[in-house]
This record gives C-alpha cells, sequence and structure tokens, in this order.
C-alpha cells in the first residue's frame, strides 16, 4: 500500500531478536544433550505403546464386565465387598494407634461439606438425644447440659475427607467414652453403636473400640466456639482415625446394637470400617 507499511514489515526491536537467539542456543543445547533413537526404532517403541495400551483397555474392561455378573451384596459385587471386609481385617488387626494432634495455631476453620439429615435448620433449645438400648427401648432422652457435664477436651487433628482433602481442625467437647460410661453396666459387652440423624436420614455405625478410642470426641465446639447448624449443631462426632463420613454431624439417636448397625455410605459401596 502506498505511504503505509504493514506490521510485517516494521523492524523488530534487538530484544525481540535476542530472545529468539537466546531460545535457538537453548534448544539446541538441549537437543545435543537429549538420547537420540533411529527413526526404525522410535516407530516399533510406538507401536509396541499403542499395544499394550490397547491390551490393558481391553483387559480392563473384560475385568469390570467379570464383577458387574458376580453375585451382590446389598446390590454391591461380592467381590468389591470382599476387598473392603480384607482391607477391614487388616485395620482391626492392627493395635490401636492415636493419630497425631496438632497446636491450635495450625488449625483453620473446616469447610462445609455434606448437608445429609441437617438440611433444615432445627430449634436447638428443643434438640435432645435419644439414647436405645439393643433391642430399641429408650435407655433415655438427653438436653445438651448431660454432654456439657462431662469432662471437656480439646483435640486438634487433622479432618480427612473420602473425597481427598483435608484440614486440621480445632474441636471440643466430651470424649464418647465419657459419655458411654453412664450406661456401660447396662448395655454389657456389645460390639457397636448406631448413631443417626433426628430424622434418620443420615445414619453411621461404629465398632466399639475405635469410638471408645479416647480421640473420638462428642464434639460441641469448633475453634472454641458453639458449633454452627451447618457443622452439625449441637452435637456431632469428631475424630482423627475415621474418615469424615463417619463423623456425624447433629446426632439425634445413639443405639447400641449386638449387630453391625446400619451405614449410609457402606449402603453405597464404601468402606463400612472407614479407618485411617
Amino acid at each position: 500500500m502506498s505511504g503505509t507499511e504493514t506490521t510485517n514489515d516494521r523492524p523488530r526491536p534487538d530484544d525481540d531478536r535476542q530472545h529468539d537467539d537466546d531460545r535457538a542456543r537453548q534448544l539446541a543445547a538441549q537437543t545435543a544433550d537429549a538420547p537420540t533413537i533411529p527413526v526404525s526404532e522410535f516407530r516399533t517403541r510406538s507401536r509396541r505403546s499403542f499395544l499394550t495400551g490397547a491390551a490393558a483397555v481391553v483387559v480392563g474392561g473384560g475385568l469390570w464386565r467379570w464383577v458387574q455378573t458376580q453375585d451382590t451384596d446389598d446390590g454391591i459385587p461380592q467381590v468389591l465387598r470382599d476387598t473392603l471386609e480384607a482391607n477391614e481385617s487388616i485395620w482391626t488387626a492392627l493395635p490401636a494407634r492415636s493419630a497425631p494432634e496438632y497446636d491450635i495455631a495450625d488449625a483453620s476453620p473446616i469447610q462445609i461439606n455434606g448437608r445429609l439429615g441437617i438440611r433444615n435448620e432445627i430449634d436447638l433449645d428443643e434438640w435432645t438425644v435419644r439414647v436405645e438400648a439393643p433391642d430399641g427401648t429408650m435407655l433415655d432422652e438427653l438436653d445438651i447440659s448431660t454432654f456439657e457435664a462431662l469432662p471437656q477436651y480439646d483435640l486438634v487433628y487433622e479432618h480427612k475427607c473420602i473425597e481427598g482433602w483435608s484440614n486440621i481442625t480445632h474441636w471440643g467437647g466430651p470424649r464418647f467414652a465419657d459419655f458411654h460410661a453412664r450406661y456401660a453396666d447396662e448395655v454389657g459387652d456389645v460390639p457397636y453403636v448406631g448413631l443417626a440423624t433426628p430424622d434418620r436420614q443420615y445414619y453411621v455405625g461404629w465398632d466399639m473400640p475405635s469410638i471408645l478410642h479416647p480421640q473420638t470426641l462428642l464434639a460441641m465446639r469448633e475453634h472454641g466456639e458453639p458449633l454452627s447448624q451447618a457443622h452439625g449443631a449441637p452435637l456431632r462426632l469428631a475424630t482423627p482415625n475415621k474418615y469424615g463420613i463417619k463423623a456425624i454431624k447433629r446426632i439425634g439417636v445413639i443405639r447400641y446394637s449386638y449387630e453391625r448397625p446400619a451405614d449410609y455410605w457402606a449402603e453405597r459401596s464404601y468402606d463400612w470400617y472407614a479407618g485411617l
């Protein structure tokens, strides 16, 4: 075009040319240091990688179809249930241990995750928890004052979610073991305890050794403040020895049991024990 120049016709700044020269030298150095193979060897490796990947897809697909044809346990293929139970056997055979604890300064507020059983707010002044014997008869109906009167503990640990995230969090409240002492003689040597929200929409099952561990709290506070309703006010479980799916919020029922209690996520293919 007469009297004008295009952008491509403009001289390039010296710093752009210097950048290109530097990059060319870097690429040349990398090429010189890198191992090289003949084209025929490259093609052989490429075909081998493709065939290996294709075989893995075929085998994996066949294995999954085989799993789907197996007998089921509550809708879960038996082979998967057997795997979960083998994992549970390993964990329960290990000696009881305590998880690491942290300074309060290391803790931060935990994210809100999971609203099953607590979607609607309740009148906290009217809240009670029903305590049941193995036969379902009521042993007690308690308000929050019972739990406030028990020895109080602070616990700072890494809460771990089965989704893969974790959070060092500060909880406060009585130990479940101290609560259980009120009923130990009455219920005897029961192996399990089940807990549910007041509306029974969310429920978990615990083995007695795990729930009596000194790091299992009936938490009433987070970071020194009363629990919010979104975090399970007025009472929830807190423990570093199970995944968060076991840390039920807004406890409304505590039932002792001779049989393994129902568990919401175990009924949906997760590990009943869910130990860490």
